[in-house]
């Protein structure tokens, strides 16, 4: 296929393909999509072998946010049952982070619920990545706390935070319909932020919530302008209680022909499977490998997760292997930037679920219908988080 050789050969030369191939990729038929796979996966093993990033969530802060995110288990007045609790302290987060780093994790994303944090409550995660660094060597610390005030990005960087999560979720046309208590701008504000203080920034985005492929587009080519060092793709977890509780709208396919456009997008960063893989791509998961290179292990912020053991299993079945703490993951040009992105700042341009809390962001009033066909309602796969951070049980990792 012309449109297949074209993208790979711009994705081993970093170079940006036009809207039309991206949106053909979105596009093609179930009978072409192991070509697209494949084609994928030649540009994700250039830039990043078959190595496996392991990624472990610690929901340091959960329920009550004064947000409104159409997608969120934890947003203003939700009604979902999930867990909610106050700040943890430091020796119980890092204790959580150490399960996480057993299993094999190499970066522990610290999250918190909320608009954004106060000036304690940056000292607060302050004193826990200190913690977190003390007790494990060679972790990598990314903070996801909503929005971030005039030098607290630096004052994160300062305690040792390598990077910060904050994600787009969806396109600059469609994100006031998800949610009204803050911007699209204020988003990218704060990615910017992380940027300039020389934290690495991760920024993504949420699929499945009726969303064109115009919308994911548009949000994927903005991220190569912001320019990002990991790139969390989530699949929407519609937890009940939420606006968005029926919106099944994913197939396997289609979440696997949303990786590949966002690998040739950004083919040189680390794209990472987030929320809601187990949910939609299900039994496809170890295909999903061949498209990204990082992926959460275990649970996330409020709902569960594939067990650790599991996600190991998958991985080494699949003919990858986990990436080493002593590894870098980002290539070497990207590496050595002051602050990384989705192609070094050039040719115009992270959570979480990482990040935005829980798992998508588009609110289905796009311009055109999305192509796929409507996935089948999976319920019994969304099961809210009663382990970990936040009680007295073993954390899954």
């Amino acid at each position: 296929m012309d449109l297949l050789n074209t993208l790979v050969d711009k994705g081993l030369r970093r170079e940006l393909p036009t809207r039309e191939e991206a949106l053909a990729v979105l596009a093609t038929s179930d009978d072409d999509l192991l070509d697209v796979v494949a084609a994928a996966g030649k540009v994700r093993r250039h830039w990043f072998g078959r190595r496996v990033k392991l990624n472990y969530l610690v929901n340091l802060k959960s329920g009550l946010c004064p947000e409104d995110c159409s997608y969120c288990s934890q947003r203003l007045g939700s009604d979902t049952g999930i867990l909610k609790y106050t700040w943890l302290k430091p020796d119980e987060a890092s204790k959580a982070a150490a399960a996480g780093l057993a299993g094999g994790a190499k970066r522990v994303c610290l999250v918190a619920s909320g608009r954004g944090p106060t000036d304690r409550d940056v000292d607060r995660v302050a004193g826990t990545i200190k913690a977190i660094k003390e007790q494990n060597e060679g972790v990598e610390v990314c903070a996801c706390l909503g929005l971030l005030s005039d030098g607290q990005a630096e004052r994160l960087r300062e305690a040792g935070a390598d990077a910060y999560n904050h994600n787009l979720n969806t396109s600059e046309g469609t994100y006031a319909d998800i949610t009204t208590t803050h911007t699209y701008a204020d988003r990218v504000d704060t990615v910017n932020k992380a940027h300039a203080a020389g934290l690495s920034a991760c920024s993504g985005l949420i699929a499945g919530m009726g969303e064109s492929d115009e919308d994911l587009v548009d949000v994927v080519f903005s991220l190569r302008e912001l320019d990002p060092d990991s790139v969390p793709v989530n699949f929407l977890i519609p937890v009940e209680g939420t606006p968005l509780a029926k919106e099944w709208n994913l197939t396997p396919q289609r979440c696997l022909r949303i990786l590949a456009m966002v690998r040739f997008v950004c083919p040189d960063v680390e794209v990472r499977i987030a929320g809601g893989r187990e949910v939609h791509l299900r039994t496809m998961q170890p295909l999903a490998l061949h498209l990204a290179n990082s992926i959460f292990l275990g649970d996330y912020l409020t709902t569960e997760g594939q067990a650790g053991k599991a996600d190991l299993e998958m991985i080494a079945d699949a003919g990858f292997e986990v990436e080493g703490a002593d590894e870098v993951t980002l290539p070497e040009h990207r590496a050595t930037a002051a602050a990384g992105g989705c192609g070094s700042h050039e040719s115009a341009g992270c959570g979480s679920v990482c990040g935005s809390h829980e798992g998508a962001d588009v609110c289905g009033t796009a311009a055109t219908p999305a192509v796929s066909v409507a996935n089948e309602a999976r319920t019994d796969l969304v099961a809210v988080r009663r382990r970990g951070a936040g009680t007295d049980l073993a954390p899954n990792a």
